[in-house]
């Protein structure tokens, strides 16, 4: 077994090796890039107070962007007996540098460290994330648009009520989704600040330089205090789950409507075939399996926020072994996320949408209001109207055009969706996800 960066004479026992490490080493495989990212800030720093010499910062900074560059391609590994991924950094420093590469660690500890990769890679994957739900709001409104003179059911209780529209109906999921990307840019916020410096908690008597490495990665600004930078952790990530989970809202909901819209009871919509499923029984089965799935993991998302909070309650300032547990349950989330989106995208770009639902006389009911304000207008009172409409349909006499005239803001004749685009636009330029990219890229060496 490899000696631990924190073993002295006493080699610990295996099992408690094994239950202590737990996930971390393949978990780590996700930081593994944004520890880089971040030693090479920290080292840079170290080198401006003269705790490494210029010769030295030379040779870590090209054998990290070696590193870097090898986990881009896939190729790196955290190696058998290795306890984490700082520790399988500075382990390929130190085969190639020698003493050199024991000197990243200066200044800092593996708590403020694994802070930092924390923000990194939760900040990266949140403009995924933005990049994903942009592309689905864009389908929304751009079927919003296509079909916004086709008129549905709309439904109280799952009782038929009044009518609506496929335009108000995707519309409606487009600005569900700004409100998201809102909670999304309040998460991204709280997460780009850097905890860099606050070492285990309390600070270092090194004279670090905090504004720097806060510079040279791009962060907003710095968690000041050291202890609240500590304290922190968990709830970044708790915060970052509640947005989301606010997405996930949005999906499950969605993919309820779509399941139910395109069975042959309701028959509004058609999904496309190549993205249904058939029974091993039932010749005839075009499942929604895809949105079924969506509706699951999307449930599964919504529950992160509790579970994140269940692990850190309760818990005092400082760190404690614990909060290792919320990487397992965290990291992963923002992939399987993405992959919902992704598919929610692909069919509302594609799904086929039923022209002639009211045809069926089965919903001339929901035109019961339309007819009420019509005798309303007419001057009749709008309890006499209600009672007159009501009795109309309890006799079997009551009819209607079937054409609504809607005019007023976010109805279905005025659907506002320039007014929704302009404001899912301007949260999205909220992010300055550019000033983040040229940190990065200037650090690498990448610039153009």
């Amino acid at each position: 077994m490899a000696k631990k960066l924190w073993e002295k004479s006493v080699q610990v026992n295996a099992e408690i090796d094994r239950f202590t490490v737990g996930l971390d080493r393949e978990m780590d495989l996700y930081l593994a890039k944004y520890d880089v990212l971040g030693s090479m800030a920290h080292i840079t720093m170290l080198e401006s107070i003269n705790l490494l010499t210029a010769e030295e910062l030379e040779k870590l900074l090209a054998e990290l962007k070696l590193i870097y560059a090898s986990i881009e391609r896939g190729e790196f590994c955290i190696e058998d007996g290795i306890e984490d991924v700082h520790s399988q950094v500075e382990l390929m420093l130190t085969r190639k540098l020698g003493d050199i590469g024991k000197k990243i660690h200066s200044g800092r500890s593996r708590n403020d460290q694994v802070l930092v990769d924390l923000k990194l890679f939760t900040r990266a994957q949140l403009k995924e994330i933005v990049e994903c739900v942009e592309e689905l709001f864009h389908v929304l409104i751009s079927q919003s648009n296509k079909y916004k003179d086709v008129l549905m059911p709309g439904y109280t209780h799952l009782q038929i009520a009044m009518p609506s529209s496929f335009g108000l109906w995707f519309g409606a999921y487009a600005e569900s989704l700004v409100d998201d990307m809102q909670f999304l840019q309040a998460a991204y916020r709280i997460c780009n600040r850097n905890p860099l410096g606050s070492a285990a908690g309390y600070g270092s008597s090194f004279p670090l330089d905090r504004e720097m490495t806060t510079r040279l990665l791009g962060f907003d600004s710095m968690n000041y205090n050291v202890v609240y930078a500590q304290m922190g952790r968990g709830k970044m990530e708790r915060n970052v789950a509640f947005a989301l989970a606010s997405v996930a809202g949005t999906l499950s909901k969605l993919a309820f409507d779509a399941c139910m819209f395109s069975s042959q009871n309701f028959g509004f919509v058609k999904l496309p075939d190549e993205c249904t499923t058939g029974s091993s029984i039932m010749p005839h089965k075009k499942n929604p399996d895809v949105f079924e799935l969506t509706r699951a993991k999307c449930n599964k998302i919504q529950s992160l926020p509790q579970q994140i909070m269940m692990i850190m309650n309760n818990l005092p300032s400082g760190y404690f072994r614990d909060l290792q547990i919320i990487k397992e349950v965290f990291l992963p989330v923002f992939g399987e996320l993405k992959d919902c989106i992704r598919m929610t995208t692909y069919i509302m770009n594609r799904i086929e949408v039923n022209k002639h639902i009211l045809d069926d006389d089965k919903y001339l009911a929901i035109f019961s209001v339309e007819e009420v304000n019509r005798l309303v207008l007419e001057g009749v009172p709008f309890r006499d109207a209600y009672k007159k409409v009501g009795l109309d349909i309890e006799a079997g006499r009551f009819s209607h055009s079937k054409e609504v005239h809607h005019t007023h803001a976010g109805s279905i004749g005025n659907l506002c969706n320039d007014r929704i685009s302009e404001l899912f636009e301007s949260v999205v330029k909220g992010f300055d996800f550019a000033a983040v990219e040229q940190a990065e890229k200037k650090l690498l060496g990448r610039e153009a």
